[in-house]
């Protein structure tokens, strides 16, 4: 099983997900689907991605229900190869599951389901957490040490891919709120101008007006504020931006 020639295009391959897909969720979930597709050349290999949050595990992304089923096992139990590689760093292998001391409850479950060896590889995430990339298979010992560099070399390359996904995202999201925050602030602006004309009173008390109103009526400022414009005009208000 030689994976280097693809491997060496996962960076940008992943970066150019990046850009195709609309949001963080859509890229994790291919991100999950190219893993499965690299490393079911000789058998169908489920892939999760876990991301801890409060220490705990949560699968963000998986090449499948079932991946993810398998995944949500694992953290019931509160350990596991995928939750201690992206806790450690380090990668964590069970070659068979009903031979290996490890987790004993759990690998039974596993097992139970069809699958005999787990590869947990760490996925590196900077500042953001730990992360792992859980890969199953339905055969023991299917993890040979060719696998395994093979798995830690795609965790390489993707971490990068991640890293700047994680980045992407939260800046999209800055941008996001603050244009929704200029957006309350237009709608706000035109309420207090309408009120200042309907009370021939200052910018300041036509905004302690609506702010009063607000708070009596337990209403959001930005709510009363659509429903003052809207007592005036039908249109939309729109924010426009200047890039």
């Amino acid at each position: 099983m030689k994976l280097a020639p693809q491997q060496h295009s996962v960076a940008a391959e992943l970066q150019a997900l990046i850009l195709e897909t609309e949001s963080m969720e859509y890229f994790l979930e291919a991100f999950a689907a190219r893993a499965a597709e690299l490393f079911s050349t000789d058998a169908d290999i489920l892939v999760g991605v876990t991301l801890l949050r409060n220490k705990q595990g949560a699968t963000v992304a998986s090449s499948s229900d079932a991946a993810r089923v398998l995944d949500e096992v694992q953290y019931g139990y509160g350990d596991g190869p995928c939750l201690r590689a992206a806790r450690t760093g380090k990668t964590v292998l069970i070659q068979d599951v009903s031979t290996d001391p490890r987790w004993p409850e759990y690998a039974d479950v596993i097992r139970d389901r069809g699958f005999h060896s787990i590869l947990g590889v760490p996925l590196v995430l900077g500042n953001d957490g730990g992360a792992g990339l859980n890969l199953y298979a339905p055969e023991a010992e299917y993890f040979t040490e060719e696998r395994i560099a093979a798995a830690e070399a795609f965790a390489g390359e993707a971490s990068s891919a991640l890293q700047l996904a994680v980045e992407i995202a939260r800046h999209k999201n800055t941008a996001e709120h603050l244009r929704a925050a200029m957006e309350a602030r237009t709608t706000i602006d035109l309420a207090v101008g309408i009120v200042m004309a309907q009370n021939k009173c200052s910018q300041d008390a036509a905004f302690e007006i609506l702010r009063r109103a607000s708070s009596n009526r337990n209403v959001k400022l930005r709510d009363l504020a659509e429903r003052v414009v809207g007592s005036i005009t039908s249109e939309s208000v729109e924010t426009h931006f200047v890039n």
